[in-house]
């Protein structure tokens, strides 16, 4: 039975990391009932010397000998993962199983084999391997050290070993050299010099490994410290860039990424350097980190081992990204169970990002201490000049506080716990006077948590500094970030505390719950510094100097997911939070009642503006009912441009924020007393007459029959310039006679392209366009489906944009409308044409998404609206626009939205004479209907459509009759 994580992390701290001296050193970590190394290399010798005249019998008898001791050696290191539970003692068994084969083959090469290079090389490990720890799909990283020239024998004896490996079918990375070659490249390339301080000997002439160890410390790392410290934070730097500089990504890189093993080993490889020490416990007898500090890294490295190993064997790879698709798996494999609000998954990701965020102390720490002894390092004449040339300067306002440089540091080490409120301050002055932080101020930092407690959460003092820093200018973000990795805001915010690193486990949100947030703050503290002015976001930038509260919409920002992970509805949650939380912050009951509503209502925009049709009346009087005010109104779109921006990159693009601005401005005029006293039917008119006089230059008749072709909603809800385009696209399909026509518009801003079609009307028109999309691997944004008087249909398809150029884009709009236009002519199949196309999208496996069908008449006065939620896959829309058709529906409109692996789409529908569907029984029947699509397996269902639409080749313009769609 698998040891629990507490005992596992326990055993770990205890134990510390084993001391590595060599390939002899196998008690540790022989597995007898594996292989025994001393029988091994007997074996291979005899093996050798019985078939030496015989090549070709004797290496498939080598060959399979091995592969069956790597095969068994790697079965039981991973059955003692399971058993055991640490990753570290796994890569141990895995490295110590290659090290006796390869002692063993050296053994046969050079004793059997190859006799004359015996003593003219040596076999060591570098790298990770280098370190006595090799995860189960790793390179095996090796060097072969010569005796001075290249001697044909023993570059023939090096190629036997590493051919026989490679046969084996491991991944090996090698390189042979002389000890003079090491020492020369590596004062040059910094790669090279980081492997050969990692190396260790396995087996050959050890004498070699030996001057190679005395003269590169004596030649390559004396003096030189500080030039490999660079070198090494500028690479860490360089792999947090590519994460997006954050160790909460819901898809982290357990190897590369921030806050994982390599962050570990870079502090190793430093301190190795540095401090010229073997092992991680060496650096407490010296100071640099404490006993608890030491147990925190063993027990982070052990962690993030395990992960990697059970990665590695599940995907059968050097898998390196927790995906989705096995993040489930492992914690099924770690033990982890599901528990209320969380589930078994959450709960281990969350485990993960702590320690990750513990991988980020350790690394404060350990900078800290070697920034104190590099400058201990400084000859004296240069401590001399350092301390004028850039002394610590005291910072106006503050006696706690001292400018080092341009960076906050500590007047004295007690100044926490003299006074707990001073480590609010410390990020208030620091924000304040735009400083950096100094490391050995963190470090104190760190170690002072404890100090805050409920006596300092209730302090007034400390909350109104807390509400300083939230609603600065200066980038709040930042202060918030260092204050969250410092463990400070989890501790004096406890409801923050507990989203610390909680991940939401869906393809939708890019970071944890924490992360998210504070980078809403950012959002916002960018729209509030554009004086007005923004191309991302123009509206929440002209609307921000309106908001009568700055407080109010930086507490709601910063607190709007702050109830996720428990039983009750996140947003309800937050609210009831807030109602308690911000009175302690110092906010006003008007105040505290304003946040509580945001929070409440923090996704109703988003939802309204990208699940409802915006021309329908009832949905702009429903959300303004919500709503009830101007001020209010501001507040939640600021809101909902900060949460959606947010979320990832690319999750916000202009088409999201144009629908934000269309639900913004109809409820503005119903806020601000602005109803149109107008009826529709003259509007309607005026509309009709205003596109008439447009169309400058056509004739009398054609201008009174193309602005006659549209219907009351089109005219209404269509601007100006568009029906004046749409009019002139119509002309000239009747004056080429086209049964069917396509024209393409791009819009960079909206990050969308739009396809209109115009087409003879029939009910299976809108499945066969979303078909066509599916094939192409196109995303629907939008749709806006209209029926001219003449019964055609002239429907826009909002696609997004997939390609960066405008040419681009034309020609894949080009060829979704020419694969629609052999669909409906029958000249091809649609679900034959969606077979064949292989779609890049993230998988949707690992995911699960309740299925929901409703059906109601309350949100429309009109029509009755269907609403489907459930799992993403391919040609989704294609069936469930298809079932709608089966089922005598006629679609009137349609939003289509994606949230990640999750749609929820919405149709504005009625019965085919127009009416809304309003028996029960048949309500109950679509929805067990559409239920039973959504979840079947697609492919099987589309089995079932008919083979195309065919259209006479005689069809003449508004020859099929349809129904009038807004």
């Amino acid at each position: 039975m698998q040891t629990s994580r507490t005992e596992r992390d326990s055993k770990v701290a205890a134990q510390g990391k084993k001391p590595i001296s060599g390939a002899g050193d196998t008690d540790a970590f022989a597995m007898p009932d594996v292989l025994n190394t001393s029988a091994l290399k007997a074996e291979l010798k005899a093996l050798a010397k019985k078939n030496i005249k015989q090549p070709e019998r004797f290496r498939p008898m080598l060959l399979a000998r091995l592969k069956e001791l790597n095969n068994q050696g790697r079965e039981r290191a991973y059955a003692l993962l399971k058993e055991d539970g640490s990753g570290l003692e796994c890569a141990r068994h895995i490295s110590w199983l290659q090290d006796q084969i390869l002692i063993a083959l050296n053994s046969m090469v050079t004793g059997v084999l190859f006799p004359e290079t015996k003593g003219e090389f040596s076999v060591t490990a570098v790298g990770g391997y280098g370190r006595g720890t090799l995860a189960p799909g790793s390179d095996i990283d090796l060097l072969f050290l010569i005796n001075g020239a290249d001697r044909k024998e023993t570059l023939e004896a090096v190629e036997y070993i590493l051919y026989m490996l490679w046969d084996m079918g491991l991944k090996v990375g090698h390189a042979t050299r002389s000890v003079s070659e090491c020492i020369k490249l590596s004062k040059s390339d910094m790669t090279i010099r980081t492997s050969i301080l990692e190396m260790r000997y396995i087996a050959g002439k050890k004498s070699l490994v030996t001057t190679l160890q005395k003269r590169f410390d004596k030649e390559v790392v004396a003096n030189s410290g500080p030039e490999f410290i660079a070198a090494k934070l500028a690479e860490r730097d360089e792999r947090h860039r590519k994460s997006f500089d954050t160790r909460y990504l819901v898809v982290p890189n357990v190897k590369e990424g921030k806050g994982g093993l390599r962050d570990l080993n870079t502090l190793f490889w430093i301190g190795k350097y540095f401090y010229q020490v073997r092992e991680p416990q060496q650096l407490v007898s010296l100071g640099v980190l404490s006993r608890q500090e030491l147990k925190l890294f063993n027990r982070a490295e052990d962690f993030l081992w395990t992960v990697r190993c059970h990665m590695h064997f599940l995907t059968g790879k050097a898998e390196e990204r927790l995906s989705f698709d096995i993040q489930r798996d492992i914690a099924a494999a770690l033990g982890y169970q599901d528990r209320p609000g969380l589930s078994a998954v959450e709960r281990f990701m969350k485990h993960y990002f702590l320690v990750a965020k513990d991988v980020g102390d350790l690394t404060r720490i350990f900078c800290a201490d070697l920034e104190e002894q590099q400058a201990k390092a400084v000859p004296v004449i240069g401590r001399v000049l350092t301390r004028f040339t850039k002394r610590k300067r005291k910072i106006a306002g503050t006696v706690e506080f001292l400018d080092d440089a341009g960076r906050i540091a500590l007047a004295e080490p007690g100044v926490f716990k003299n006074d707990p409120v001073a480590i609010i301050r410390f990020f208030y002055i620091a924000q304040l006077n735009d400083l950096e932080f100094h490391p050995d101020a963190l470090k104190v930092l760190t170690r002072s948590l404890s100090l805050i407690n409920a006596a300092l959460r209730e302090n007034e003092e400390a909350n109104r500094l807390f509400l300083s820093i939230l609603t600065s200018r200066n980038d709040p973000s930042l202060y918030l970030r260092r204050m969250n990795e410092a463990g400070v805001l989890g501790r004096f915010l406890p409801e923050f505390g507990r989203i610390v690193a909680m991940m939401q486990f869906n393809m939708y949100h890019h970071f944890t719950v924490d992360e998210h947030l504070i980078r809403s703050v950012g959002v916002l503290s960018e729209i509030d510094n554009s004086h007005g002015e923004s191309e991302v976001h123009p509206l929440a930038a002209g609307l921000i100097g309106n908001v009568e509260d700055r407080t109010v919409l930086y507490v709601a920002v910063l607190l709007h997911d702050v109830a996720k992970g428990r039983k009750e509805d996140h947003s309800i949650g937050g609210a009831r939070m807030a109602r308690k939380l911000c009175p302690r912050l110092g906010l006003s009951p008007k105040q505290t009642e304003q946040v509580a509503w945001l929070i409440e209502k923090h996704l109703l925009m988003s939802m309204t503006s990208q699940t409802r049709d915006l021309t329908d009346r009832k949905t702009v009087l429903d959300f303004a009912d919500q709503v009830q005010s101007l001020d209010r109104l501001n507040m939640l779109l600021i809101l909902t441009v900060c949460d959606i921006r947010a979320v990832g990159p690319d999750v916000w693009n202009g088409w999201k924020g144009q629908l934000l601005r269309t639900l913004y401005y109809e409820t503005e005029i119903l806020l601000s007393g602005g109803f149109s006293a107008v009826s529709r039917k003259a509007r309607t008119e005026r509309a009709v007459d205003d596109l008439s006089a447009a169309l400058e230059g056509w004739s009398d008749a054609d201008r009174a029959h193309y602005s006659g072709l549209q219907y009351q909603n089109y005219l209404l809800s269509v601007p100006l310039e568009d029906q004046i385009r749409h009019a002139e696209f119509i002309r000239e399909a009747d004056t080429g006679h086209k049964l069917f026509s396509t024209m393409v518009r791009t819009h960079a801003f909206h990050d969308i392209t739009e396809i209109t079609l115009l087409a003879p009307d029939h009910p299976r028109l809108l499945s066969i366009i979303a078909g066509a999309c599916a094939a192409t691997g196109a995303n629907i944004a939008d749709a806006q489906i209209f029926t001219t008087t003449d019964g055609r249909a002239l429907d826009t398809i909002l696609l997004n944009r997939a390609f960066d150029e405008d040419d681009d884009e034309y020609r894949r709009s080009a060829n979704i409308g020419r694969l629609i236009e052999d669909v409906l002519s029958g000249k091809k199949r649609l679900p034959d044409v969606i077979a064949t196309k292989q779609h890049e999208r993230r998988k949707a496996e690992p995911f699960f998404v309740t299925t929901h069908v409703s059906v109601s008449n309350k949100l429309s006065n009109v029509f009755t609206v269907i609403e489907i939620e459930c799992l993403d896959r391919t040609g989704l829309l294609a069936d469930v626009t298809q079932t709608l058709a089966e089922l005598s529906l006629d679609i009137r409109s349609a939003r289509i939205t994606t949230f990640g692996e999750k749609v929820i789409d919405s149709f504005y529908v009625t019965d085919l004479v127009g009416a809304k569907i309003t028996n029960e029984n048949r309500q109950a029947a679509i929805v067990q209907r559409l239920r039973a699509v959504l979840e079947e397996n697609g492919d099987a269902y589309r089995e079932g459509m008919p083979p195309g639409i065919l259209l006479p080749a005689d069809a003449a313009p508004g020859s099929v009759k349809g129904g009038q769609k807004s």
